[in-house]
């Protein structure tokens, strides 16, 4: 590649790139197929983004160290040769920002979003050769349906301090990624195979549950699993969130895993599962006397999760009796079983998970507010799938080889129409809808390649609703156009004077600013010298 290197880029020599980074990574062996495809794409980002830099540096004449000005229009010039339609925006100093409203990669991004690791990579590899240190924040982007693409390149370690995003640093001649997901979600996994319980099976020709893997690709479930890892060694009362279908029984099993009570068996509730009349017994136990039919002394799930942990799952379900009586033993580890006169104690550390909005169910009578204070200690929130667009593309093709070991049939493979129904589909059933549709499509495509994979309101309706999406965002590109070409007017009128605008628009210069940044345009260019 160096022989090309100070060749003006174009989408072919750039693919060509690529390619020939790909094949080197993979030759040392770089691509840990435990870490996931965004790892491996930005190791082979890392590895191209020297010549790409090289190449961009040629283009604009800069063969000296360069300044941040001058990095931004190294990344802008990289960008904009292959397709791309970036400019700088307005940022605080130690920052690099710059939005494009064109993807270099086409539409065709929007099926394949992990391909954005590969420009976080390209920026935050040049900007670490060149500073020493970068963090890459991926405010917006259009593969995950955003009418724009907004990147923060963090120069100072400092400024970057508590943002998001994938950190890089210059360690002698080699560029290292941050990014500790991938070994965190190893450590995970390694521990729940080690730990894993399957339910006994009612046939003895029926497989036994698998431990359950982890997909960590996007920012929000690599938060979650970060706060996994911290929380999980404590003894910390931990309130995982998220809709149904999101996993939050897979987080409370990893939590569990990793702390030093997974030498004891996690036990689950379900306490929506449980008729109203017998939840406390269900919890607390229950002696002789308590019922006409209670002949001995039953053991409450407290008992049974001495020294362990207990996942409530549905937490929201329990009747207020019984949240005064969750909150006692919360408070000092003691309860009574029903009918019985003895006080007991049970050292037990407390998971509870809720498809609903807590506090608002506190708002409404429905749960005891010091109950939610108690139980909210570390809360963890599970994005919906829709908000994990970066998950879907590694959950398929797990889901799919967990599909051929169950049904002992070969591998298959979706084709395009298939891939864009699921990723344009928003999976309100989350998970465990994509896998049930996941396996339906499975089983009834006769060959190796899955033509078709059934969604709610698939055929027409889908079409429709994807018209209608199509026809929105057509809308609102048209109106922040519009919004665009008039404060840039304004701006020319009054000189780039940002309070004269906002007195002539009647708003605050306050409100401005903020649609300034938003649209990516920088008010200090319209200002005349002198």
């Amino acid at each position: 590649m160096s022989g090309n290197s100070t060749k003006p880029l174009n989408p072919v020599s750039f693919l060509q790139a690529f390619i020939t980074q790909s094949l080197k990574v993979g030759a040392r062996g770089c691509a840990d197929p435990d870490a996931g495809m965004n790892h491996y794409i930005e190791q082979v980002g890392l590895a191209a983004s020297h010549c790409l830099e090289e190449s961009a540096r040629t283009t604009l004449g800069y063969q000296q160290a360069i300044g941040p000005e001058q990095y931004a229009d190294v990344i802008i010039n990289l960008k904009n040769q292959i397709g791309g339609n970036f400019s700088r925006a307005s940022s605080e100093p130690g920052v690099v920002r710059v939005v494009n409203t064109r993807c270099p990669f086409g539409e065709s991004v929007r099926s394949a979003p992990e391909l954005c690791r590969m420009t976080a990579s390209v920026f935050g590899g040049i900007a670490a050769r060149n500073f020493g240190y970068a963090k890459v924040e991926l405010r917006k982007r259009i593969a995950t349906n955003h009418d724009c693409c907004d990147v923060c390149v963090y120069i100072d370690p400092e400024v970057a301090q508590d943002k998001p995003g994938e950190e890089y640093r210059c360690e002698g001649r080699t560029i290292v990624s941050r990014s500790n997901t991938a070994q965190v979600r190893s450590r995970i996994e390694a521990r729940l195979r080690e730990t894993w319980c399957p339910e006994p099976s009612a046939s003895r020709d029926e497989q036994p549950r698998l431990p359950p893997s982890i997909v960590a690709e996007s920012a929000a479930m690599r938060a979650a699993l970060e706060a996994v890892e911290i929380v999980a060694p404590t003894c910390a009362t931990v309130l995982v969130t998220g809709e149904t279908g999101v996993g939050k029984e897979v987080i409370a099993r990893a939590i569990h895993a990793m702390s030093p009570r997974s030498v004891r068996e996690l036990l689950a509730v379900n306490c929506g599962a449980i008729p109203e009349n017998l939840v406390e017994s269900t919890l607390f136990g229950h002696e002789k006397g308590a019922f006409t039919d209670a002949y001995n002394v039953h053991h409450g799930c407290f008992e049974r999760a001495d020294g362990g942990t207990l996942f409530l799952d549905e937490i929201d379900c329990l009747p207020i009796p019984a949240q005064a009586r969750l909150l006692r033993v919360l408070q000092d580890g003691r309860f009574e079983r029903v009918g019985g006169r003895h006080t007991l104690h049970a050292d037990v550390r407390i998971i509870a998970a809720s498809n609903q909005d807590l506090d608002r169910a506190v708002q409404l009578g429905n749960f005891r507010r010091d109950l939610y204070h108690r139980l909210n200690v570390v809360p963890i929130r599970l994005p919906p799938l829709r908000e994990r667009i970066d998950d879907i593309p590694p959950l398929v093709q797990h889901f799919l080889g967990r599909l051929s070991e169950k049904h002992a049939m070969p591998t298959k493979t979706l084709n395009d129409n298939a891939w864009a129904a699921i990723m344009q589909y928003d999976w309100p059933g989350n998970l465990r809808e994509l896998e049930n549709g996941l396996e339906r499509a499975f089983l009834f495509s006769r060959g190796p390649v899955i033509e078709r994979v059934e969604v709610a309101g698939s055929g027409a309706d889908y079409t429709f609703r994807g018209a209608m999406d199509s026809l929105k965002k057509v809308r609102q590109r048209a109106v922040q156009q519009a919004e665009s070409e008039f404060i840039v007017d304004a701006l020319k009128r009054y000189n780039g004077n940002v309070t004269a605008v906002a007195r002539a628009m009647d708003v605050t210069p306050r409100a401005v600013h903020m649609r300034l940044r938003e649209l990516g345009i920088s008010a200090a260019k319209f200002r005349m010298p002198g």
